[in-house]
């Protein structure tokens, strides 16, 4: 599955979602963006996810409030989230607003994987 902001492959059982955010993001578009990727998380039920931001460079109000909407969409359905390759940037805003306990973050994608499968 893929989208201009980002894509959906499968590695080892867990879906992997890869962001691709430039700094400037059209508001409407984001809200697009939102309401697609909520999407392919609920069609695939309570399966596990990496989120790879690797790929963005946006950092702002949008970004936390898409990572938590996503977060409660996959909690919801019984599924586990993983949150991997952060800059330093999006490192520092979840942060900054109290949000980084809410995720599990790996360093890289190969790490994330490996613990989105084992997560109970």
């Amino acid at each position: 599955m893929s989208h201009r902001h980002y894509k959906v492959s499968q590695d080892q059982g867990v879906h992997v979602m890869e962001l691709t955010l430039p700094i400037v993001v059209d508001p409407a578009e984001f809200d697009r963006l939102n309401e697609a990727v909520g999407d392919a998380t609920d069609d695939a039920g309570g399966a596990r996810w990496v989120v790879d931001l690797r790929h963005v460079e946006y950092v702002g109000s949008a970004l936390l409030g898409l990572l938590v909407n996503l977060r409660q969409r996959i909690m919801s359905s019984g599924g586990k989230l993983v949150l991997c390759n952060l800059n330093a940037q999006v490192a520092k805003a979840l942060q900054t607003c109290s949000l980084h306990n809410l995720f599990t973050i790996t360093p890289a994608r190969g790490e994330a994987v490996k613990k989105a499968g084992s997560m109970r």
